[in-house]
């Protein structure tokens, strides 16, 4: 097990290899489990070190701080993803210099990164963001609002809908994680079942990646784990 002490490489092989036990217990290839490293409040060094060591994926929550580590990383193939709130003034940004959103919640702000997602891209990759604990200071669309949404954001040239993403309210009771992903994968195969063309299932982080990946993720977005823990962003 990977310590505060762990080298970068050390803590990615820890957190594989609980990606694959995971997988296995559920009967799942762990290959159909992408790791997404979650960098935020990070430095470039920090994914400079954890790029060294294998890792190709890094999400970020905040616009600015992303382009400075993009700027600092040019000269490595990396794929960078946002998962935070998307903000009306921030569409551009996410839309020039991302390859993915996990956090679409709103068809305004789908629009708006279709329509600025540069021609000589290809499609920005999209999740929608699913609300299932509730919470009013969370984001997300409820589930019986899903289908509408999917079907408008399929629409948009710029966009490719991909899937679906969650951020449960945080419990350490493995049956309560998992029933909150259950619901996700839920609406998931109800979209699949209405024929949208989706295989991304973006869950769980470094606490509850195991319930995440037993109820059928395909993305886990791993901070903590990987980097350590983070300072509170200013």
């Amino acid at each position: 097990m990977a310590t505060a002490d762990s080298t970068p490489a050390e803590r990615l092989h820890a957190v594989q290899a609980r990606i694959a036990a995971a997988a296995g217990e559920a009967g799942r290839n762990a290959a159909a489990v992408r790791l997404l490293a979650v960098s935020k409040t990070f430095g470039d060094a920090a994914v400079r070190a954890l790029a060294d060591a294998g890792q190709r994926a890094f999400g970020e929550n905040y616009v600015q701080e992303a382009l400075e580590k993009q700027a600092a990383l040019h000269d490595l193939p990396l794929e960078w993803h946002f998962i935070g709130p998307i903000q009306s003034n921030k569409t551009r940004l996410i839309a020039e210099h991302f390859s993915w959103a996990h956090s679409l919640d709103r068809l305004k702000i789908a629009e708006r990164l279709s329509a600025q997602r540069p021609a000589g891209l290809p499609p920005l990759q999209v999740c929608i963001e699913v609300n299932v604990s509730g919470e009013a200071s969370k984001g997300g669309v409820a589930a019986a609002d899903l289908p509408a949404l999917a079907a408008a954001v399929s629409t948009l040239p710029g966009l490719q809908l991909r899937g679906l993403m969650a951020i449960p309210a945080p419990t350490t009771e493995v049956a309560v994680q998992r029933a909150a992903f259950r619901q996700v994968r839920e609406a998931f195969d109800a979209l699949h079942a209405r024929g949208f063309p989706l295989d991304t299932l973006s869950m769980g982080m470094s606490a509850d990646l195991e319930a995440a990946i037993l109820e059928g993720a395909t993305i886990v977005r791993v901070g903590t784990a990987l980097f350590g823990e983070r300072t509170k962003h200013a």
